[in-house]
């Protein structure tokens, strides 16, 4: 029970912050005590003293002595936002790994994916864009849209990579 009581003394929201730098044959030390802001100098906080006598004043116009606040619910409210949004993310992640390959299959179907030469020819890029824009608006939900739109950059880079490597041509 006594450790518990001096656990929870140390991890308060305040506390008095002292450090002292070594002293004669003393080491330095850095002393902390949950007491009131007026009181928050090293004769208070300071215990046991370390030197004795005269050389009490001495030693403490050494030590630094430092009020300090924390709000702990600010802290742990950080952290569980943190976390929450992080598992958000995962969560997400886990869904576009496991679920978002299947309307794409559904959607634009497998063999218009992957695409010859020959399908879409020199004189027309984009010869499926008319039937996967008329498809993605059929279905009126925002991942259709975005699926969409990737497909489309997807075809745009792909013609530009054969405009470049294949036919040498740099677009202006």
């Amino acid at each position: 029970v006594l450790l518990l009581a001096q656990l929870s003394d140390k991890f308060k929201d305040v506390r008095c912050k002292c450090i002292c730098p070594p002293y004669k044959e003393n080491s330095g030390h850095i002393y902390n005590k949950n007491i009131s802001q007026k009181e928050c100098d090293c004769l208070h906080v300071v215990e046991p003293m370390p030197v004795q006598g005269p050389d009490v004043e001495a030693y403490c116009l050494l030590c630094e002595c430092k009020y300090e606040e924390r709000s702990s619910v600010t802290i742990k409210v950080t952290i569980i936002i943190s976390l929450s949004i992080l598992g958000l993310l995962l969560l997400y992640m886990v869904y576009l790994t496991l679920v978002e390959p299947t309307p794409k299959r559904c959607l634009f179907g497998h063999s218009q994916l992957i695409q010859s030469d020959d399908d879409i020819g020199d004189h027309q890029p984009f010869a499926n864009e008319h039937h996967v824009l008329a498809r993605s608006r059929s279905r009126a939900n925002v991942l259709s849209k975005v699926e969409y739109a990737q497909q489309r950059w997807k075809l745009q880079v792909q013609e530009q990579r054969k405009s470049v490597f294949d036919r040498h041509v740099v677009l202006s």
